[in-house]
């Protein structure tokens, strides 16, 4: 994201102008799923799989096939495993393919223990 911030000439501070070279305009759906998702980062997210694992971590990054990066993710196995009363399992830096989510769940800053939208 931050490359592209730089490349188009914006800055989280400054708004866009209307004559931008990706066709944003200031009240676009497109700069508004932008913005939406600019506030997304470094946020602790949970991302459930189409194979039952949940993947909960820091959101770093997305691109345009819905892929994303998540930092610090830990893994989480579906309950019908026989090893899922343990530990998760620690990933750091993980990629999830789009096409293999199911749901994302962003956590609510304001409450002291994790909860999510």
């Amino acid at each position: 994201m931050a490359a592209v911030l730089e490349e188009n000439g914006c800055s989280r501070q400054s708004s866009c102008s209307a004559g931008d070279s990706d066709g944003e305009k200031e009240d676009s759906p497109y700069l508004r799923a932008r913005l939406w998702l600019e506030n997304l980062l470094n946020k602790n997210m949970r991302i459930r799989m189409t194979d039952g694992r949940t993947l909960v971590g820091c959101f770093l990054c997305t691109d345009r096939d819905c892929n994303v990066i998540l930092g610090s993710a830990q893994e989480y196995l579906k309950p019908s495993d026989t090893f899922s009363a343990g530990e998760p399992r620690v990933l750091g830096l993980a990629m999830v393919p789009g096409h293999h989510i199911v749901s994302i769940e962003v956590e609510l800053e304001s409450l002291t223990l994790p909860q999510y939208l």
